[in-house]
Protein backbone atom coordinates (compact mmCIF):
# COMPACT_ATOMS: atom_id res chain seq x y z
CA UNK A 1 0.00 0.00 0.00
CA UNK A 2 1.79 3.43 -0.67
CA UNK A 3 1.28 6.00 2.73
CA UNK A 4 1.69 9.79 1.56
CA UNK A 5 3.41 12.02 4.22
CA UNK A 6 1.92 15.62 3.47
CA UNK A 7 3.64 18.35 5.56
CA UNK A 8 2.53 21.69 5.77
CA UNK A 9 4.73 24.39 6.78
CA UNK A 10 3.74 27.82 8.85
CA UNK A 11 5.49 29.81 5.02
CA UNK A 12 2.70 27.46 3.21
CA UNK A 13 4.70 24.78 1.33
CA UNK A 14 3.70 21.40 1.97
CA UNK A 15 6.05 18.70 1.31
CA UNK A 16 5.52 14.78 0.33
CA UNK A 17 6.89 12.29 1.40
CA UNK A 18 5.65 8.32 -0.58
CA UNK A 19 6.16 4.94 1.18
CA UNK A 20 5.89 1.19 0.52
CA UNK A 21 4.09 -0.06 2.98
CA UNK A 22 3.07 -3.75 3.73
CA UNK A 23 0.21 -3.55 5.43
CA UNK A 24 -0.33 -6.47 8.25
CA UNK A 25 -2.60 -4.09 10.50
CA UNK A 26 -4.52 -1.24 10.53
CA UNK A 27 -3.81 -0.76 14.07
CA UNK A 28 -0.59 -1.24 13.37
CA UNK A 29 -0.93 2.30 10.75
CA UNK A 30 -2.50 4.02 13.45
CA UNK A 31 0.98 3.25 15.80
CA UNK A 32 3.22 3.99 13.18
CA UNK A 33 1.27 7.41 12.28
CA UNK A 34 0.36 8.67 15.57
CA UNK A 35 0.62 12.81 15.51
CA UNK A 36 -0.23 12.86 12.01
CA UNK A 37 -4.03 13.39 10.81
CA UNK A 38 -5.78 10.91 8.33
CA UNK A 39 -6.67 12.53 5.39
CA UNK A 40 -7.50 10.19 2.87
CA UNK A 41 -7.92 6.67 2.90
CA UNK A 42 -8.63 3.97 0.18
CA UNK A 43 -8.00 0.60 -1.44
CA UNK A 44 -4.53 1.92 -2.93
CA UNK A 45 -3.73 4.55 -0.94
CA UNK A 46 -3.43 6.47 2.77
CA UNK A 47 -2.80 10.05 3.04
CA UNK A 48 -1.68 11.86 6.32
CA UNK A 49 -1.05 15.37 7.24
CA UNK A 50 0.90 17.17 9.50
CA UNK A 51 1.07 20.53 10.26
CA UNK A 52 4.70 21.78 10.78
CA UNK A 53 5.48 24.30 13.38
CA UNK A 54 8.17 25.75 11.66
CA UNK A 55 9.12 27.31 8.12
CA UNK A 56 9.94 24.72 5.33
CA UNK A 57 13.29 23.87 4.63
CA UNK A 58 13.01 25.34 1.49
CA UNK A 59 12.36 28.72 2.70
CA UNK A 60 15.36 27.84 4.89
CA UNK A 61 17.72 27.37 2.25
CA UNK A 62 16.70 29.50 -0.18
CA UNK A 63 14.13 32.14 0.80
CA UNK A 64 14.03 35.83 0.76
CA UNK A 65 11.44 38.29 1.43
CA UNK A 66 11.29 41.11 -0.98
CA UNK A 67 8.38 43.03 -2.67
CA UNK A 68 6.60 41.67 -5.91
CA UNK A 69 5.96 43.65 -9.08
CA UNK A 70 2.41 45.63 -7.16
CA UNK A 71 3.89 45.97 -3.89
CA UNK A 72 3.20 43.01 -1.77
CA UNK A 73 5.57 41.27 0.57
CA UNK A 74 6.46 38.25 -0.34
CA UNK A 75 8.44 35.16 0.02
CA UNK A 76 11.19 34.15 -3.12
CA UNK A 77 12.77 31.25 -3.67
CA UNK A 78 16.13 32.82 -3.85
CA UNK A 79 17.12 36.42 -4.21
CA UNK A 80 13.80 38.79 -5.71
CA UNK A 81 13.81 39.27 -9.51
CA UNK A 82 12.20 38.29 -12.53
CA UNK A 83 13.39 34.82 -12.30
CA UNK A 84 12.57 34.08 -8.75
CA UNK A 85 9.17 32.17 -7.77
CA UNK A 86 7.26 33.41 -5.35
CA UNK A 87 6.75 30.55 -2.48
CA UNK A 88 4.18 33.33 -0.24
CA UNK A 89 2.67 36.44 -0.61
CA UNK A 90 1.68 38.42 2.68
CA UNK A 91 0.31 41.80 1.87
CA UNK A 92 0.61 44.89 -0.29
CA UNK A 93 3.03 47.92 1.18
CA UNK A 94 2.75 51.49 0.76
CA UNK A 95 5.84 51.95 -0.36
CA UNK A 96 5.61 55.32 -0.11
CA UNK A 97 5.75 54.90 4.10
CA UNK A 98 8.94 53.28 3.47
CA UNK A 99 12.16 54.89 4.72
CA UNK A 100 14.85 53.96 1.82
CA UNK A 101 17.06 51.86 3.41
CA UNK A 102 14.10 49.39 3.79
CA UNK A 103 12.92 49.80 0.71
CA UNK A 104 16.62 49.13 -0.85
CA UNK A 105 16.73 46.00 2.13
CA UNK A 106 13.49 44.52 0.31
CA UNK A 107 15.00 44.87 -3.10
CA UNK A 108 18.38 43.08 -2.14
CA UNK A 109 16.09 39.91 -0.20
CA UNK A 110 15.89 39.35 3.49
CA UNK A 111 17.18 35.90 4.05
CA UNK A 112 14.32 33.61 5.70
CA UNK A 113 16.57 31.98 8.23
CA UNK A 114 14.51 30.99 11.07
CA UNK A 115 10.73 31.36 12.00
CA UNK A 116 11.90 33.93 14.38
CA UNK A 117 13.19 35.73 11.78
CA UNK A 118 9.80 35.02 9.47
CA UNK A 119 7.53 36.59 12.06
CA UNK A 120 9.83 39.52 12.94
CA UNK A 121 10.11 40.76 9.32
CA UNK A 122 6.34 40.17 8.69
CA UNK A 123 5.53 42.55 11.64
CA UNK A 124 7.84 44.88 11.03
CA UNK A 125 6.67 45.34 8.06
CA UNK A 126 3.04 44.98 8.93
CA UNK A 127 2.33 48.71 9.60
CA UNK A 128 3.11 49.85 5.97
CA UNK A 129 0.26 47.37 4.72
CA UNK A 130 -2.36 48.85 2.56
CA UNK A 131 -5.50 48.55 4.53
CA UNK A 132 -8.86 48.69 2.02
Amino acid sequence: MTILLERIYVDGEVSEEIKQETITSMKDIWKKYEGWQLVNLDDEQIVFQKMVQDISPLSKANGYFGLTKDGTLSIFEGKPGKSSRVIQSFFQLDIKKLESHQQERLKKGIRVISKDRYKEVIEAYRPFAVTQ
